[in-house]
């Protein structure tokens, strides 16, 4: 066949030559791994640089639209954009309206209240018939500055808009992964503390943009002595949500983190100019099938 392996016709013994081949590279893999750790502490500051693991991630594709660090025109741009009074904390305290589709079930409400959870200054308003316009010109004249909508398919969250008011942006995630609090095991209960929020891995232009939306769902001053903690972090354009409370030993030499829920993975779909509008509205980004073409291309 080409391999220049001997063809055996019983099975037991392909599978026990199989796992026999396996167990040798691995060994073979691990005294390699051995022989540089000894080489590099015997080269101390001369040793050659640690070799990185080949994944999807240190292979992606160049992006002439990763943000470098301290970037100058980012840092300009930011100073201008929709979310600069949050950011600069000279707007008023954020208020989040959470609503779902038209027709809701208790599944969808159960994460409703999850997020109401993790989220301080947020409230829930039934949508019942009305449209969304409407409600976001409703939502702006009472002061909220951020609205978020939760769609359905078959009693499952399948979908997530966040809509900065009142000027926008506006982007759509797709919704999978959803595990709310009960699911997870030894999970906490959060307190009412404000969380801190760490947004991780949004490198380019766009992942950038995404991240600040994310920001100001969340308050500037985070209450560190309630030791919650809510990460988003990007990878490979997946954006996992997670909510843990971190806990010290009686030493204070080791850290602990205990799950409180939910936890969510999102991918975006769009990112559109000004509040909802899907049928004129300027898309900033609009994920296409034909974006799809490398396994190594990625956009946040």
């Amino acid at each position: 066949m080409g391999t220049g392996k001997p063809e055996v016709g019983n099975k037991l013994k392909r599978a026990e030559m199989a796992f026999k081949d396996k167990t040798s590279k691995k060994k073979e893999k691990k005294e390699r791994q051995i022989e540089r750790r000894k080489e590099a502490e015997a080269l101390g500051s001369e040793a050659p640089p640690k070799q990185l693991p080949k994944s999807l991630d240190t292979m992606r594709e160049y992006d002439e639209t990763v943000v470098a660090p301290g970037d100058d025109e980012v840092m300009g741009e930011d100073a201008m954009d929709e979310f600069a009074e949050h950011f600069a904390g000279t707007n008023a305290e954020n208020k989040t309206l959470i609503t779902t589709g038209r027709y809701t079930c208790p599944e969808i409400m159960n994460l409703v209240n999850e997020l109401l959870d993790l989220m301080p200054h947020a409230e829930y308003r039934k949508r019942g018939n009305s449209e969304l316009k409407p409600i976001i010109e409703g939502a702006t004249e009472r002061g909220y500055t951020m609205m978020m909508v939760i769609t359905s398919k078959s009693k499952k969250a399948t979908g997530l808009w966040v809509v900065k008011l009142p000027v926008g942006p506006t982007a759509h995630f797709r919704m999978t992964s959803v595990r709310l609090r009960k699911q997870i095991r030894n999970h906490g209960r959060p307190t009412s503390h404000r969380p801190e929020l760490v947004l991780n891995n949004f490198s380019t232009r766009l992942g950038h943009r995404v991240g600040r939306l994310f920001g100001s769902l969340f308050p500037h001053d985070p209450q560190f002595h309630g030791r919650r903690v809510v990460t988003l972090h990007n990878q490979r354009d997946f954006i996992f949500l997670r909510h843990h409370r971190y806990m010290f030993s009686e030493t204070g030499e080791r850290a602990y983190l205990q799950e409180l829920g939910p936890r969510i993975t999102l991918r975006l779909k769009s990112l559109q100019l000004g509040t909802f509008d899907t049928t004129n509205g300027l898309y900033e980004w609009h994920h296409k099938p034909d974006m799809d073409t490398s396994r190594r291309r990625f956009f946040l």
